[in-house]
């Protein structure tokens, strides 16, 4: 085995599991709290090519939680502030960027465009949503059902505490997460019975403090935040990615 960024990767899952991850895409939509983090763990551990999907910039209050979040890089893309990361993780990763809010009326020519970027004969082998709103997380789930393309999406982690609280389930097995009962609900009326998700059993806490952000922003409430709760859900994310692609077996 050559000694290079991966070789401890390597160790665990063999030299056919990395090779399987450098040939491999993998989709992520949100680069923020869960979404930067599960991209720098995947561009650690090989994985060939990476799409960012994220219309946002990076702006003050995201410095408490996001990996590309500084102030060297306020008001940037955070899409484009991740490949830049990731060219000195690893020069060999392509990255191609979109920045631009997932509709359900984009969602096609969306993914159109990213097979006219990767190549001919190219294709996204998984999609890790990251994303915030119940109306992009339903679109990606749709497309990833239609297409039948592996999908695995963060639920809420706003507004939580306790970063071992998270579990890996299909959305039908979840509980007392609002975002999961949402997401249930919608999801049976489409007729899409199964989603791998991570979410958390943790109870919400209210939080306080958050009326002058809100009003700013123009936004109703603003919820709470912490490192440790976002980052973590985006490294279990990636986890359950890796672990599928290199296994050659990922749920669909």
């Amino acid at each position: 085995m050559m000694i290079n960024e991966f070789s401890r990767t390597e160790m665990l899952i063999g030299t056919e599991g990395m090779n399987k991850l450098k040939n491999s895409t993998v989709a992520v939509f949100g680069v923020g709290g869960v979404g930067s983090h599960a991209v720098e763990a995947l561009a650690r551990c090989g994985v060939g090519r990476l799409i960012l999907v994220d219309n946002d910039t990076v702006s003050l209050t995201n410095i408490n939680r996001q990996s590309i979040a500084l102030h060297s890089t306020m008001g940037q893309f955070k899409t484009r502030v991740m490949k830049d990361k990731i060219a000195d993780i690893c020069p060999g990763t392509q990255v191609i960027t979109f920045e631009e809010f997932v509709l359900p009326d984009n969602i096609e020519s969306l993914f159109e465009r990213m097979k006219h970027q990767m190549g001919q004969g190219s294709s996204v082998d998984y999609i890790l949503d990251a994303i915030d709103t119940v109306t992009a997380k339903l679109a990606l789930a749709g497309f990833a059902a239609s297409h039948a393309v592996p999908v695995i999406a963060s639920m809420g982690t706003g507004n939580k505490l306790d970063a071992s609280a998270f579990e890996v389930a299909d959305i039908t097995k979840t509980s007392m997460c609002p975002l999961a009962r949402v997401m249930r609900r919608e999801l049976s009326k489409r007729g899409i019975r199964h989603l791998k998700v991570v979410y958390s059993k943790e109870e919400a806490i209210s939080p306080t403090g958050w009326e002058a952000e809100a009003a700013a922003l123009g936004k109703r409430q603003i919820p709470g935040s912490s490192a440790f709760v976002p980052g973590t859900a985006g490294l279990i994310l990636a986890g359950e990615v890796v672990r599928d692609i290199a296994s050659g077996a990922p749920e669909i």
